[in-house]
């Protein structure tokens, strides 16, 4: 008989995931329905989102063989409350890194911004003459500040981040961040799909190893683009919530991110919309049908 969420403590709580405490080394992370944007939670939920981002972290994991990640268990671990099954996974106990490692292939978003403003993105110099979506000559490193619900992420440099850490083990991050892009980003181009950025999270656990750790490649955590219509000097389609991101920032939502108050609630087409981008992500990446992922079942 599996147990009830009830059974478990509950730890913490952030824009899209439940963390519960299984035992003494192990936790239950929970995928909620939630989406935010800004660093926001917004309102209404993407319906199944949280089964998506399961099934999408599940199938880079698995991928991703050869990088040590924080699963203790398959999808359908007897520890995973009924209630919570197909949008959860039993973890191990990690020491967190209070970092968001990212990298970037392509220049958009908060890099882009940032370009244009100094000429680098997290202290690392580029080109003269970029625009959206270009290429960059080779991926970068950009990592962020963990800020709470509401507050902003800060990119930060890497000398930064070797102050907070160490050299050893910021030197192990960006390695480790730069190596999963690559690997992701030339397996999304076999299936037609630029990985233009992504965000990682590494944690370290008792034997000192660093740790892939959260969601992994997702299209919450990761901008993806069709590559058939890529065209550099412009916003791509995508296939990951920057389309929320577009309507919020777009006449029709009424609403100025730089007012920082609660964004409105998401029409019904965004919310359909959204959810079907999610899902094509995941059929194109994995070549499967999301409606024959166990979890989806569940």
């Amino acid at each position: 008989m599996r147990p009830e969420l009830s059974d478990y403590t509950h730890l913490a709580g952030g824009k899209v995931r439940e963390i519960y405490e299984v035992d003494d080394e192990t936790l239950l992370m929970v995928a909620s329905d939630r989406i935010s944007a800004f660093d926001f939670s917004l309102e209404p939920a993407i319906p199944d989102k949280g089964r998506i981002l399961t099934a999408t972290s599940m199938f880079f994991f698995d991928l991703l063989s050869g990088v040590r990640n924080h699963l203790a268990g398959p999808v359908d671990d007897p520890r995973i409350p009924e209630e919570v099954l197909g949008r959860s996974y039993v973890v191990k106990k990690l020491k967190m890194i209070p970092f968001e490692c990212v990298a970037r292939g392509y220049l958009t978003g908060s890099g882009k911004k940032e370009y244009d403003r100094t000429g680098m993105v997290c202290g690392v110099k580029l080109p003269e003459g970029l625009v959206e979506a270009s290429k960059l000559p080779e991926p970068i490193f950009t990592p962020a500040t963990k800020a709470a619900q509401g507050d902003h992420d800060e990119n930060v440099t890497f000398e930064y981040v070797e102050e907070k850490v160490g050299a050893k083990l910021a030197a192990q991050l960006r390695d480790l961040t730069l190596e999963v892009y690559t690997k992701a980003a030339e397996y999304a181009e076999t299936k037609g799909i630029i990985l233009a950025d992504t965000k990682l999270e590494f944690g370290v656990d008792e034997e000192g190893n660093l740790v892939l750790a959260d969601e992994v490649l997702t299209p919450d955590s990761s901008r993806y683009w069709p590559a058939d219509t890529y065209e550099e000097g412009k916003v791509q389609p995508s296939f990951d919530k920057q389309y929320v991101r577009n309507w919020l920032t777009g006449p029709k939502s009424g609403w100025d991110p730089a007012e920082n108050t609660q964004p409105p609630e998401l029409p019904g087409s965004v919310v359909e919309a959204t959810r079907d981008r999610y899902i094509e992500a995941y059929e194109r990446l994995s070549g499967e049908k999301f409606g024959d992922w166990p979890g989806a079942r569940a």
